[in-house]
């Protein structure tokens, strides 16, 4: 499903205009090119993109921090796991779509986003129209939120009443765990921060309490709590689990942390009672399409109820290296979309 970047354009093909790593590096290793507009296989649509989201993940593609690893791609790509826009054209056996309907996708590992043409998964694309919803909120927040609903639902099993932390509290994926979590019963949601500096970031989300990562452990004395949503890693992951409640439950959904994971053993979480359970929803959704349509309506309905808005730096699609750059000096207080 991925872009083929090394066919030539002939004259009779349409060309669409996007943003490639043709080999790891920096920021400067994404450069704009001329491509052939992908045509939809069965079960596929294009979309023409008007806003794509820029994540943390982008960059781990483009440094090739991930490369060897299942899934991760390996240059030419083109990167961009979730965008916005309008429907283009409809493949075979797609049916629930029309042209020209207002469209957002969940993350997919077929990449393909910073471009003006997207090919996507109809299993993995959730119309707008009905809702209304901006398409720049609707791409910034609602493929999170709905790895959100599926992490707390399907992995960690959230119940009513328990207590919540969530490391990485400002960034773009934490963020859509406070109110899908609230949604869910959850009683109590601490979030964590690198920096005292980061708390005002967290301003507009449904935290109770904010604590900076080497601070947590000694605030939330007494206090444990049931399920950790961790990003992040490093020394706040080993550290977690000493705020863990028998039987709590560790989300691990990503590495932020520039060091290393302190290693655990099998013995470590068995003396706590504990369980650490990994989720990438990119891939689990390749394997289990059918789970995405009903957890995107649950995270759908708390966008449209406001309850999901953040804020939204937008950058033009020819500034992605800059968009990588703010990324990589954690400048960005929200999320970055660029616009097509």
């Amino acid at each position: 499903m991925a872009i083929d970047l090394t066919r030539r354009r002939t004259k009779q093909e349409r060309s669409m205009h996007a943003m490639t790593i043709s080999e790891f590096g920096g920021p400067e290793a994404l450069a704009a090119v001329e491509l052939p507009d992908p045509k939809p296989g069965p079960g596929q649509i294009t979309i023409d993109t008007s806003h794509a989201a820029v994540g943390l993940v982008d960059v781990f593609f483009r440094r090739g921090d991930l490369a060897g690893r299942s899934g991760s791609p390996r240059p030419p790509f083109v990167p961009g796991l979730e965008v916005a826009g309008t429907v283009r054209q409809l493949g075979d056996n797609v049916t629930g779509f029309r042209i020209g309907e207002p469209v957002v996708t969940l993350s997919q590992m077929s990449l393909g986003g910073y471009s003006t043409v997207t090919l996507a998964d109809a299993a993995l694309t959730v119309s707008l129209e009905e809702s209304g919803a901006d398409p720049a909120q609707a791409v910034a927040v609602l493929p999170n939120a709905t790895t959100a609903y599926l992490a707390l639902t399907r992995v960690a099993h959230l119940r009513e009443g328990e207590r919540v932390l969530v490391h990485g509290a400002a960034g773009g994926l934490a963020a859509a765990f406070p109110a899908v979590a609230r949604s869910l019963g959850a009683s109590h949601i601490t979030g964590t921060v690198s920096s005292q500096a980061r708390i005002p970031d967290t301003a507009h989300l449904d935290y109770d309490e904010l604590f900076t990562g080497d601070q947590f452990v000694k605030a939330l004395e007494g206090r444990p709590v049931d399920v950790v949503v961790d990003p992040v890693g490093g020394q706040v992951r080993a550290a977690t689990l000493d705020v863990l409640a028998p039987l709590g439950r560790i989300l691990l959904l990503g590495h932020a942390a520039r060091e290393q994971d302190i290693p655990l053993t099998g013995d470590d979480l068995w003396a706590k009672n504990a369980g650490m359970l990994g989720f990438a929803v990119g891939p689990y959704l390749h394997d289990n399409p059918a789970a995405a349509r009903p957890a995107a309506e649950q995270a759908l309905s708390l966008l449209t109820a406001g309850l999901l808005t953040q804020r939204i730096d937008e950058l033009p699609l020819a500034d992605a290296a800059e968009a990588h750059r703010r990324i990589e000096a954690r400048e960005v207080p929200g999320r970055i979309v660029l616009t097509v």
